[in-house]
């Protein structure tokens, strides 16, 4: 049987004057690709002389966008693919166990064989931590690795620290039955309900657990550790886990496409967040597609918008997907739903279920465009999301919870209407609600046997406690009653303490005077990898000039 042999993309050739060349290798996943593409633009948008080759599989390379493609702009950028030798992303919801196993065990062989066809061997491997293999491959090709952890340092504490739930009787438990005692003694995680921590109890959850401990264990012994969190948002994480890595920790985040926006003082931009960093977004070659759903955006009332994704991997079920479309519909709220999907089908689905509530009250249009008209609703198969967070009239964002999301919104200053499904999602949802206090639970209880179906009033509730408190405020005093004023209050507040976090969170990115706490540390790690290529290079030279070369 022939083996297939990996390729490289001929976008981009080999710079030999580089000197310092990355290979960087994603998880084969949307939410671990894209903060590495996020990681390669900032790395190359610091040091010109850095070359970068980014390993996908040939499925994956055709799944990125031409936008992400391009994304860096700059000739020190190229793709290299590995073969098929996994489960189709289409597949992988459908087996999430089998997929993760595949990644761990199949693509090791092809990886190497395409480090050994490189003109010139990687300063430093960058992998995500679920690639667990790559650390053993450049321990063989004495190539140093770079873990990537794409998810909470809250996260990565609660599995590093996994043994003390066995120790302190908490797993394996139901979490329907014991779902609200509390954790208390995880190292830089917060008191957490059973029912808040991540789906490790039931489901695909349990069946990946103990392939996600090993890869956490492994990343602790890599030479570089990266977090895609930054240091004011999870202090306590991080510092618990310096004692447990050995290698020094770098935390970079958020790592989302922020490079794509221009953050200034004025506030006279169309799209642009009102606040002391208003952030505006300049064109883009795919303004054309754009335009419709960010026109629609720019005629609407500021913080009016909320917008709607239930992220691109899972979904909830089509009973609690028939109550979040009528919820939404009977708040009166406007709203920007992007409905993913491997095709139109999830898309199709809101559009018809909104037509059969309220025949004309939104409009659905395809990547082709058209026109909008007067419309309070929209729904899109795609957007841009960290520029339709950015933009005035978007005052809330309904969410899954997924990292890379819940770092958008924050770097945005949005509120958040939170809808976890799976994994980590659960836990950062918890973060979300009660440590950040930036947004409202819609749902409550998870892990158990049976879905907790939300129901069309409890969200119609939600969605206007975010996005119409001031309505009914003055709803309120119509009436004589006070019932709404103590709501409108707690999302006011809640709103500030967005701001706020968003400030920190600009602070931390900052590239002017002596920087912020992300910016400083992805200098430290460039000079870190430099600093290990002029050692390696004095070896050579040692080794030449005493004959052992």
């Amino acid at each position: 049987m022939e083996i297939e042999s990996p390729t490289l993309t001929p976008t981009t050739e080999y710079q030999p004057t580089s000197v310092c060349h990355v290979v960087a290798v994603p998880y084969p996943g949307r939410g671990h690709i894209n903060p590495m593409l996020c990681l390669c633009d900032l790395l190359l948008s610091k040091n010109p002389k850095i070359f970068i080759t980014f390993v996908v599989t040939e499925e994956w390379l055709d799944l990125i966008s031409s936008d992400a493609r391009g994304s860096t702009g700059r000739s020190n950028f190229r793709f290299t693919t590995l073969p098929n030798v996994i489960p189709s992303e289409h597949q992988r919801a459908k087996d999430f166990p089998g997929f993760l196993d595949a990644v761990c065990t199949k693509l090791e062989a092809p990886f190497e064989r395409l480090l050994d066809g490189l003109e010139e061997p990687p300063l430093v491997i960058v992998a995500d931590t679920f690639v667990k293999w790559a650390l053993a491959v450049g321990n063989h090709k004495n190539i140093p690795v770079a873990s990537l952890w794409t998810q909470s340092m809250s996260m990565y504490s609660m599995l590093y620290h996994f043994k003390l739930l066995q120790m302190n009787g908490h797993f394996p438990i139901d979490p329907s039955e014991r779902g609200d005692e509390v954790v208390d003694y995880i190292p830089g995680v917060a008191p957490t309900r059973i029912a808040d921590l991540p789906t490790f109890f039931t489901g695909d959850g349990s069946k990946v657990l103990s392939q996600a401990i090993e890869c956490i264990s492994i990343a602790s012994k890599a030479q570089f550790f990266l977090s895609t969190s930054f240091s004011e948002l999870e202090p306590l994480a991080l510092e618990a886990l310096r004692p447990g890595i050995s290698a020094p920790i770098y935390s970079i985040g958020p790592a989302i496409p922020f490079l794509r926006l221009i953050i200034n003082d004025s506030s006279s931009s169309s799209g642009s967040r009102r606040g002391d960093n208003n952030i505006n977004t300049p064109a883009d070659q795919h303004a054309t597609d754009d335009i419709n759903y960010l026109e629609w955006l720019d005629s609407q009332p500021s913080r009016s918008v909320l917008y709607v994704s239930l992220g691109s991997f899972l979904s909830v079920s089509d009973t609690q997907l028939e109550e979040i479309v009528a919820g939404v519909l009977d708040s009166g709220c406007r709203f920007l739903w992007v409905a993913r999907g491997d095709t139109i089908t999830s898309t199709s689905f809101i559009r018809d279920n909104m037509a059969a509530t309220t025949m004309g009250y939104c409009y659905y249009y395809s990547e082709s465009g058209g026109q909008i008209g007067q419309r309070r609703g929209v729904i899109v198969p795609w957007c841009d999301q960290l520029r339709v967070l950015c933009h005035d009239s978007v005052g809330g964002f309904w969410t899954h919870c997924g990292w890379n999301s819940t770092l958008e919104a924050i770097f945005s200053g949005v509120p958040m209407l939170t809808c976890p499904i799976f994994w980590d999602q659960i836990h950062n949802a918890k973060q979300i609600v009660e440590d950040w206090k930036i947004g409202f639970r819609v749902k409550k209880n998870f892990g158990g046997s049976t879905e907790e179906l939300v129901t069309r009033q409890e969200i119609t509730q939600l969605v206007r406690k975010l996005m119409m408190e001031e309505e009914e405020e003055e709803d309120s005093e119509k009436r004589g009653s006070g019932s709404s004023t103590n709501s409108s209050t707690s999302t006011d507040m809640m709103r500030i303490r967005s701001k706020g976090l968003q400030q920190c969170c600009l602070k931390a990115i900052a590239r002017d005077g002596c920087g912020g706490s992300s910016d400083r540390n992805l200098d430290a790690f460039i000079g870190d990898i430099l600093l290990h290529k002029t050692k390696r290079e004095l070896h050579i030279l040692e080794d030449a000039c005493t004959g052992r070369g």
